[in-house]
């Protein structure tokens, strides 16, 4: 074995070892939804109906800037980034819904954005689906 093939399975086994650390934070589920046509069988006709590609995926979500509600015009809006981390060969595509069940609670996020993918995880902005409280 040469020098640079050693290295080179040095560095895959690194990644492993550091995807599976990442993972083992991974306490929360989610389930990503797709706007997708769909044709009614009996019909024939074609719709668009939000469909649920992945189920209950092991993820991790990550809450940054955290900041009490304010004040704008009269209605309170909720401010929070919200970050959500799951395994890099998951396919979310921008703008999906994504439900996230963390600490036995289900929240509805929206409009996800594109996904920042490494070798160990990826990483997509997520947006409350409800702003206003």
């Amino acid at each position: 074995m040469s020098l640079t093939q050693w290295m080179q399975k040095a560095r895959e086994a690194h990644r492993q070892a550091h995807r599976q650390a990442i993972e083992q934070l991974y306490e929360d589920t989610c389930t990503i939804y797709e706007e997708q046509e769909v044709t009614d069988e009996d019909t024939n006709i074609t719709s668009t109906d939000t469909v649920a590609v992945i189920a209950n995926q092991p993820c991790k979500i990550s809450f940054e800037n955290l900041s009490t509600t304010s004040d704008s015009d009269n209605v309170a809006e909720q401010k929070i980034a919200v970050k959500l981390f799951l395994a890099p060969e998951i396919d979310v595509k921008p703008g999906s819904t994504i439900e996230v069940t963390h600490n036995g609670e289900t929240v509805r996020y929206s409009n996800s954005g594109v996904a920042g993918k490494f070798c160990t995880h990826q990483e997509i902005n997520l947006e409350l689906a409800e702003r206003w409280a």
